[in-house]
């Protein structure tokens, strides 16, 4: 009698166990919440924000915030009929930009700017009004839009880098619901088909919403600390992560457990032998992806560098939630939240033909040719490559046109052989008469004026003679900055011409710093120097490939006019960081049933049927979300999302289920050097008593 008690302590202590956790992480949303909350109040997209840290342009813009009034808000209002403007058309925009005037803080007085086939008017306007507030500048902005318009043929855009920089911030505050609802919807549809549940997909849905608010708060915590800058561009992209990441994490888990659960009875014991057989190979490809991520932190792009911290955040959160939360609530609704497909104690799942059995069998009999056609349909698609777009222009930026890009292409139509948008120069207050000859002097100016002082710094406003982000144009900007010693030229022409020198410059360090990362996490989990080798050589590949089928559609096929110099260095760390992660689930297994005694062949060929279709179902669901970018308003996030994905796609089924495998293949014990399993394995000596052989289950 007295020892029953005793005797269901340690299964009492099991059940609680569950409760346990549900309810740390109901305290643990409750800490979150108010910092979640705020994350979108510290989202800043000004274009401080994504400039580099220590481009001149971005010290234009510094020194502007000290001067009086703070930052300018610079707009051009244009005011444009296609016959000609009349006397009226005249006065009506002189009386709308008084209007403005009085209404606000105006730097000087506007003077009219009339085009020489008299079609178009454009007064350029600066307020110091707004400063560094966003919303005051956004308010600013549809403010003079309002009170500028047109009538009976007159057209009036409001352009210029205010109005841009409004428009970009209202597109990205417009992708966090939409981002989130798409993300999940997706998802959400691909979990019911590879699930085949009308409750099971609930479950890690409901687990990645969770990660994605813990990860909300997380990254408020960082920037309230660190100050770690956050951008509609790192944000979204946290999320994209979170859903992907951790279904791919959930995904392999849940697979597991389904199979431990017809081997062990107690949904307890199986979810721990879940635990134990794919935790290592989950908490390898999260500490990949965190480490490539991480060396975003080298680059000077202030936008790069702020997306490393917050796209770690984002796995590392999915991550533990995925293996601390979903387990819980799993064990908690026991074996019936597999309904229909109930696993049930002791039974055997069902046999079906397997697709990816069919497919190692073909590496497996001519490894080699499989290796070499791989490498060869590779290489000629990352060919492609070289038919990218030349750089993203601003006016190109939006997939719609709103009413700043508007203005510009009026503007580049009406004044072909003259600028339309300032270029800034800050020099010392005691060069700023000789910096001002100097710039006069220079070749490509049209005109420059003397602006405000103050904090020991001039600012002198020039413009040119070449349209914006023209190579004329682009020639007076570095004509300026060799001629003027101890002065910065900034404005919105400068700050793209530094955002691709210094993605040249970031690609340059990051990408070396990702490879040897990632191998060292790759070498300390699979004991060996040649099978990472071949994942990583295996990724870039990849990268390769998918920049080229870029090239191939992005100008012919989606119609855009430029790349974003960003695009090669996110995709690659992307696409590394990620995609080792099915070679971590392939190569992991592979090495367990190495252990267990297989040859290296025979061992690639089971490693790819028991855990092929959580590879793909992972990059389905992996590269849907990521595609869910291509349905944003902004050509940078399309090209990104587009890039990704295809990548991601190519890894799942063309290079992990043919290529890693045909080469694992052909290499047979060569791919563990030099650790114990690429020597032959000695004869067991026989004993007595013969231990069973360890059973290791699919993941």
């Amino acid at each position: 009698m007295g020892a029953e008690p005793t005797k269901d302590a340690p299964a009492r202590r099991r059940r609680a166990v569950p409760w346990v956790f549900l309810g740390l992480w109901i305290v643990v949303l409750a800490l979150a919440s108010p910092f979640a909350a705020k994350l979108a109040d510290v989202q800043k997209d000004r274009a401080v924000d994504y400039l580099p840290a220590s481009a001149g342009s971005t010290e234009v813009a510094k020194i502007q915030e000290q001067l009086p009034g703070g930052e300018a808000t610079e707009l051009v209002l244009v005011y444009h009929r296609e016959g000609g403007l009349t006397t009226v058309d005249r006065k009506v925009a002189a009386d709308q930009v008084a209007e403005v005037g009085r209404a606000h803080e105006l730097v000087g007085k506007p003077a009219a700017v009339p085009s020489e086939d008299g079609t178009t008017l454009m007064y350029p306007v600066a307020s110091t009004e707004p400063g560094q507030d966003e919303d005051k500048r956004d308010a600013l902005v549809n403010d003079v839009r309002d009170i500028a318009h047109g009538e009976g043929g007159l057209s009036v855009d409001v352009g210029g880098a205010g109005a841009l920089d409004t428009d970009a911030s209202e597109v990205y505050n417009s992708l966090g619901g939409p981002l989130l609802y798409t993300t999940a919807g997706v998802v959400a549809l691909l979990l019911i088909l590879i699930y085949r549940s009308p409750f099971l997909w609930l479950v890690p849905l409901a687990v990645a919403g969770v990660a994605d608010y813990l990860a909300m708060g997380v990254a408020y915590g960082l920037n309230q600390g660190f100050g770690t800058s956050v951008t509609g561009q790192s944000s979204g992209i946290m999320t994209i992560l979170v859903f992907g990441a951790g279904t791919d994490y959930a995904l392999l888990l849940v697979s597991r457990y389904r199979e431990e659960l017809r081997r062990v009875e107690r949904p307890h014991d199986a979810m721990v032998a879940a635990l134990r057989g794919c935790g290592p190979a989950v908490l390898a490809s999260s500490g990949t992806v965190a480490a490539g991520l991480l060396c975003l932190l080298a680059a000077d792009l202030n936008s790069s560098r702020g997306m490393g911290p917050l796209g770690t955040v984002g796995v590392l959160c999915a991550l533990v939630t995925m293996l601390t939360l979903l387990p819980a609530v799993l064990v908690l609704l026991g074996r019936r939240v597999f309904w229909p497909l109930v696993p049930a104690f002791g039974s055997a799942p069902k046999q079906r033909r397997s697709l990816f059995a069919a497919m190692g069998g073909s590496a497996g009999r001519r490894p080699l040719t499989v290796l070499a056609s791989g490498a060869v349909l590779l290489g000629a698609l990352a060919v492609g490559a070289l038919n990218l777009p030349g750089a993203l222009k601003q006016e190109d930026s939006f997939t719609k046109t709103p009413e700043s890009v508007s203005a510009m292409e009026t503007l580049a139509t009406a004044y072909p052989e003259q600028g339309t948008q300032p270029i800034t120069v800050m020099t010392p207050d005691d060069r700023a008469d000789d910096s001002l000859a100097r710039i006069r002097d220079t070749d490509g100016v049209g005109r420059a004026e003397r602006g405000r002082t103050a904090e020991g710094w001039t600012e002198i406003s020039v413009t040119a003679t070449s349209a914006p982000e023209s190579a004329g144009e682009t020639a007076t900007i570095e004509a300026l900055r060799d001629g003027l010693d101890g002065s910065y030229v900034g404005g919105a022409s400068a700050q793209q011409l530094d955002l691709q020198d210094t993605n040249v410059r970031d690609r340059n360090i990051v990408v070396p710093l990702v490879l040897g990362a990632v191998l060292l996490v790759l070498v300390a989990l699979l004991r060996s120097v040649v099978a990472p080798l071949l994942l990583l050589a295996a990724v870039v590949a990849v990268w390769g490939a998918s920049l080229g089928i870029a090239g191939l559609v992005f100008e012919p096929l989606f119609g855009f006019e430029g790349t974003d110099p960003g695009l090669g260095l996110l995709s690659f760390v992307f696409l590394v960081a990620l995609g080792v992660d099915y070679g971590i689930f392939l190569m992991h297994r592979m090495r367990e049933e190495c252990l267990n005694g297989a040859e290296p062949g025979a061992a690639a060929l089971t490693a790819l049927r028991t855990t092929g279709g959580v590879i793909a179902s992972a990059g389905l669901v992996l590269a849907a979300t990521f595609a869910v970018l291509t349905n944003m308003p902004l050509v940078q996030l399309v090209e990104l999302g587009f890039v990704i994905a295809v990548g991601v796609l190519l890894d799942t089924f063309l290079v992990r289920t043919y290529l890693v495998t045909s080469a694992s293949v052909a290499l047979g014990r060569k791919v563990w050097w030099p650790g114990p399993l690429s020597r032959p394995a000695a004869p067991a000596a026989p004993t007595a008593h013969e231990a069973e052989p360890v059973r290791v289950s699919s993941p």
